[in-house]
């Protein structure tokens, strides 16, 4: 079976993040698809900052640790379950956490929770989560989407073909996840000619 390869720049407030998660999820677990997908970091924070100040160099993974930044947070935990080989089960279920749950991933209280049952060893998971170096990736792979693929907002997929903002309407499960990624990846992947497919949204009635 072929592997598909991509890499998914995400954020873990974002809401369509969770469901081209659950897809991917479900399209890996069905077995009639092989898959291999790169989980990177694309901060919305850093994104929706606006100054009018040209010289203005602030930086979620620069600014102060007294200042508070949302999601920043989840990101550091991320990297320190990756150092620990841990990070596809504590990224899954981090996002249940934040999405399905409803929980406040800004907590300390619940991101060691999450890393405790995805099986990190909680001593080194806060030791890491404290290291200065700790945002070096989110910085390298946030700067690359911007300079190199023009990444504008999350979930967006990267195949070798090509790259898509994806917001699905749903959690897909099933052969609903298969259809809607075949048709998704086939776009993206081998029909370099379509650069945006947009539904209009229709006025609110009343």
């Amino acid at each position: 079976m072929e592997v598909t390869e991509l890499d998914v720049f995400f954020d873990y407030n974002c809401p369509f993040v969770y469901r081209a998660a659950k897809m991917l999820e479900a399209v890996a677990g069905s077995g009639r698809r092989a898959l291999k997908t790169n989980w990177r970091y694309f901060s919305l924070s850093q994104v929706n900052h606006r100054s009018d100040d040209p010289r203005d160099a602030w930086t979620v993974w620069n600014a102060p640790e007294s200042e508070p930044v949302k999601g920043r947070l989840a990101f550091k935990a991320a990297e320190a379950a990756r150092r620990q080989e841990r990070f596809t089960a504590f990224h899954s279920m981090l996002l249940d956490a934040r999405h399905r749950d409803r929980l406040d991933i800004e907590s300390a209280e619940v991101l060691e929770d999450v890393a405790g049952r995805a099986g990190l060893d909680l001593d080194r998971f806060w030791r890491d989560v404290a290291d200065p170096r700790i945002l070096d990736s989110l910085e390298r792979d946030h700067t690359e989407a911007r300079g190199v693929h023009g990444v504008f907002g999350t979930p967006t997929l990267l195949f070798p073909g090509g790259a898509a903002y994806l917001r699905l309407a749903r959690v897909l499960e099933g052969d609903d996840a298969l259809r809607v990624f075949d048709s998704v990846s086939g776009t993206i992947a081998s029909e370099p000619e379509v650069l945006e497919i947009k539904r209009p949204v229709p006025p609110a009635a009343g």
